[in-house]
């Protein structure tokens, strides 16, 4: 999601787990303690409506348990549980194919209950029933993709 302002980060561990309990997520670094929204056509696809997530550095987090992961791009994946269905993470990929950072789902973690959204992407593209109100950024697909050009490569 990546946005272009300072975020408020946290470097308390956190832990979170799937629906299930198969898989377990642990945060020991930083992390910000604000919720993003994605509103593309992929992202609704993949959650039904919207996704949310909040960032991690790929060095602060561990996973236990099976997982499975789903390139979804020529530059991301998106993990899942394969016992419960339950979404973990959509991450960028580096060359090595391994995530360059988390964009976990903030569900997963008991702590980010009360954590306030920090932005929208593709806010113009969100279906009608899960509009977002409230004082945060926003960003439409033009603008997000001018910004990114790298979401239109094959």
């Amino acid at each position: 999601m990546n946005p272009t302002h300072p975020r408020p980060t946290r470097l308390a561990a956190l832990t979170g787990r799937c629906l299930c309990g198969a898989v377990t997520i642990t945060v020991t670094g930083e992390h910000e303690e604000q919720v993003g929204a994605c509103h593309c056509r992929m992202c609704q696809r993949w959650s039904g409506g919207l996704f949310l997530c909040f960032e991690a550095e790929a060095s602060a987090v561990t996973v236990n348990g099976e997982v499975t992961r789903y390139r979804s791009s020529s530059f991301a994946e998106r993990a899942f549980c394969p016992r419960c269905g339950s979404h973990l993470w959509f991450g960028d990929l580096a060359q090595d194919g391994e995530p360059r950072g988390y964009e976990l789902t903030p569900g997963l973690f008991d702590a980010a209950r009360h954590w306030p959204l920090r932005s929208e992407l593709y806010a113009d593209r969100a279906m009608d029933s899960v509009r977002l109100a409230g004082e945060h950024r926003r960003q439409t697909q033009a603008e997000y993709e001018a910004a990114n050009p790298f979401v239109n490569r094959p």
